[in-house]
């Protein structure tokens, strides 16, 4: 800020004897990194000392800021986060070896004895060391002996608690230790370690010699794909609105005060420079606090779980190079707004110029954005399902950022678009409408944040709605029947026999039946064609068994069935006389001989039963009677067992599995029971739910900001509409429309571009269009609300400034 300058002597006044005048002192550089800096600090000092409401709009500012910067570095946050979690996963396991390494004094057989326990997955781990230096997976000091586990902290929790009982019972082994954070992907695994008492064999183990292994995670679904790049845009897209908005809150009496200092000397560049420092101050505290804010945050990584992904709080640790830029563009962005928002400003000596001409706001530059994003997401949607490429990953965020930023560049002509054409009405009506057909730059400013955040919402919203609804309709199907599918290693007929009757005497069971699967190859003539399929599905089982997969007419033990299953749906039927191969290579290039065995020509046709889609269905070519065929001959034939239970009856479920667990540690089960998605997908929707609440409530503190200032600007105005004897409640109405007609309008704007985005993204999946009713709603009544409570907080100022004292002049 330059002081005016005294006005220049005459140089040929008397008393100087005709010598030249003094050069004056020199000034402040008007312009260069020395101004900028001199004139950045000077704003930041008015901010700092602007008193109670001086401060009360820095730290809204602050708020605003410190929200987007949290956001921000929770986002670059999940690349660090996914590859922490996917290396503790790779360093403690190994899926087996090429090359099975020879039994010796540092290898030990390994398999899995995985479980799940009220639909919570359980990891289990059972060793048995061939030598005494076994390797030592990560988190664990030595592996346990017989009959002992070492467990994960959130497992022991469980284990000692009463609702655990029924898996102790599953878990026959001594606790022994416990698993540090190395060993585990995140504090709320169910994982145990646990040392076999008796050896382990193939096929249902495998021998290693170290542990940690190279392999690469499964690629994520397209639904999971979409949902995680919408997310992202959803997130960023309104707090990169948000930071824009919040650095703009007290802008009337910022220029009040910016146009004293023009009264003073100060000239334009001058001004716009010092507004910049005080919105750099706000948000530079903005800066602080979101960093803090993000340190608290990741503190909650530790109890929260999404899609079975559950990390420790270091792990949530954004890339440096992400950190420096956050702490830089940010403090860029809101000197960067400020001189923006200045431009169409003129501060002059006396006060601010607000009276000028409107300006026309031009329509067809709003509308190309959003219908670019739509050329972008249209072909995507034609072209479903999703393939996850670059390409189409730029082209989705792309798309769905230009639909979503299009909302905030449209809601401004919409709103003097309508405000415009609105005469007549009550008395508190006409004196909102005219506010706002003054000047409605301000509102739509801090209502576009609102439209961003509702229109993602819904869109996020209808695609998690979709993705939920189409896994509860499967899992609705195939769990029609209460059933669990299990299946393991078979060792004979015998064997299988006395699993069946230890599950049919479990509490709850209703019925159980099981056979012995195994897959065997068509052998063909030496000269003839090989055929198009040549693997061969094959049951074996007693009558009884039998009976419950096909109609049978008559059965005898040593028979022999054909079910023409490869006939209706996979090409040539088997037919009697025909040879296998009972031994076929599971791999390219798997050394084995052949062990040819011949279907009688007495066997005899079986009509297989329409199983529906229950869990286990599977289409026999083959059903045959333990007589009939050596089950010693197949290489890895498998028990399976399908059990039926009654859902009345008490952790049924929970009975069915710890039975399995005794007949044989490494049984794996398939069912419908436990749907995981569902309370996944419901905890996704309602964090998005209470996010978007927030949102609301925070641009509505910047209403409430703006419209107390907007009061302070008229306090002469409402002292004269007081005078004259106008009623507190016309100008309590005129502020409740004044405040509910851009929010109406921008809540219907954001209704319709989330519906359109939210369809576009289920067309995407192959999902169906669904709309959630409730939170549509739900984000209505969000906005209404607001609007409430952005009245009920500006009265109080508004009723104290409708006095006769604002007449006064001095």
């Amino acid at each position: 800020m330059s002081p005016l300058r005294p006005p220049a002597k005459d140089g040929g006044g008397h008393g100087d004897h005709g010598a030249p005048a003094a050069p004056p002192p020199a000034s402040a550089p008007r312009s260069g990194p020395g101004a900028w800096a001199r004139d950045l600090t000077m704003g930041m000092r008015f901010a700092a000392g602007g008193g109670r409401e001086g401060w009360i709009r820095t730290a809204l500012t602050a708020a605003g800021v410190a929200l987007g910067v949290a956001v921000l570095l929770l986002g670059t946050s999940v690349p660090g986060l996914m590859d922490a979690w996917h290396g503790r996963e790779k360093a403690r396991e190994n899926l087996g070896q090429a090359h099975e390494p020879p039994p010796s004094d540092d290898t030990l057989r390994y398999t899995s004895t995985d479980t799940v326990f009220h639909g919570a997955p359980v990891r289990g781990r059972l060793v048995r060391p061939d030598g005494a230096h076994p390797p030592v997976p990560p988190g664990i000091r030595q592996l346990p002996g017989p009959g002992r586990m070492v467990v994960s902290p959130a497992l022991k929790e469980l284990l000692d608690s009463p609702g655990g009982a029924l898996l102790r019972e599953r878990l026959p082994y001594r606790v022994a230790g416990v698993i540090g954070d190395e060993g585990l992907r995140g504090p709320q695994e169910l994982t145990y370690l646990a040392g076999s008492a008796t050896p382990l064999a193939a096929p249902d183990s495998y021998r290693i010699d170290h542990f940690g292994k190279e392999w690469d995670p499964q690629p994520m679904r397209a639904p999971a794909v979409v949902l995680v790049i919408m997310t992202c845009v959803a997130l960023m897209t309104p707090v990169l609105v948000f930071i824009g908005t919040s650095v703009r809150f007290g802008n009337e009496r910022r220029e009040r005060r910016l146009a004293a200092l023009r009264l003073v000397g100060a000239d334009v560049r001058t001004t716009r420079r010092i507004a910049s420092g005080e919105a750099l101050f706000g948000s530079l505290l903005g800066l602080v606090a979101g960093g803090a804010l993000f340190l608290a945050g990741r503190q909650c990584a530790s109890v929260i779980t999404l899609w079975d992904i559950n990390v420790f709080p270091s792990d949530v640790t954004p890339a440096p190079l992400a950190v420096a830029l956050i702490a830089l563009l940010v403090p860029t962005a809101a000197v960067a707004v400020t001189l923006f928002a200045q431009r169409g400003v003129t501060i002059e000596p006396l006060g601010v110029m607000r009276r000028r001409p409107p300006v026309r706001r031009r329509l067809w530059w709003r509308v190309a954005l959003p219908a670019v994003g739509t050329l972008l997401l249209v072909p995507l949607a034609w072209s479903s399902p999703w393939r996850d490429t670059p390409v189409n990953t730029v082209r989705l965020a792309a798309g769905a950022m230009l639909l979503l930023l299009g909302v905030t560049t449209l809601l401004p002509w919409l709103v003097d678009a309508v405000v415009g054409r609105l005469r007549g009405g009550p008395v508190s009506w006409q004196l909102a409408v005219r506010r706002l057909q003054l000047n409605s730059s301000s509102a739509t400013r801090a209502v576009s944040g609102i439209t961003v955040a509702v229109a993602g919402a819904i869109a996020i919203h209808m695609l998690l709605t979709g993705m939920q609804s189409g896994f509860a309709q499967a899992y609705a199907e195939s769990g029609r029947q209460p059933r669990i599918g299990l299946w393991g290693t078979a060792h004979g007929w015998p064997q299988a026999q006395r699993a069946l009757t230890s599950l049919r005497a479990t509490p709850g069971v209703t019925a159980a039946r099981g056979t012995i699967d195994t897959n065997a190859n068509l052998l063909t003539a030496p000269g003839r064609p090989r055929p198009v399929n040549r693997v061969v599905t094959i049951a074996i089982g007693s009558c009884a068994e039998l009976r419950t997969l096909a109609r049978l007419d008559s059965c005898r033990d040593g028979e022999v069935f054909l079910t023409g299953a490869r006939g209706r749906v996979r090409g040539p039927a088997l037919t009697p006389g025909a040879t296998l191969d009972l031994n076929p290579p599971y791999t390219e290039g798997d050394p084995v001989r052949p062990d040819p065995w011949k279907i009688p020509t007495a066997s005899g046709d079986a009509r297989l039963r329409d199983s529906g889609r229950a869990p286990g269905s599977i289409l026999y070519d083959l059903l045959a009677t333990p007589a009939a065929v050596d089950i010693g001959r197949f290489r890895y034939p498998s028990a399976e067992y399908q059990v039926d239970f009654d859902r009345g009856t008490p952790d049924a479920v929970e009975h069915i599995r710890n039975t399995a667990a005794r007949i044989d540690p490494a049984m794996a089960e398939h069912s419908s029971v436990d749907n995981p998605h569902d309370a996944q997908y419901s905890s996704v929707r309602n964090g998005l739910f209470a996010g978007a609440a927030i949102t609301l409530l925070l641009i509505g503190s910047g209403l409430i900001i703006s419209t107390v200032e907007r009061f302070q600007e008229r306090r002469r105005v409402l002292s004269t509409l007081d005078a004259h004897g106008t009623r507190r409640s016309t100008l309590g109405w005129a502020v409740l429309w004044q405040t509910a007609l851009p929010v109406v309008l921008g809540l219907g704007l954001a209704l319709v571009c989330g519906l359109a985005l939210g369809a576009l993204l289920l067309t995407m999946t192959g999902s169906a269009v669904t709309v959630d009713i409730p939170v549509v709603a739900g984000m209505a009544g969000i906005g209404g609300g607001v609007i409430l409570f952005v009245t009920a907080l500006s009265l109080p100022p508004l009723w104290r400034l409708m006095r006769p004292d604002g007449l006064r002049t001095e």
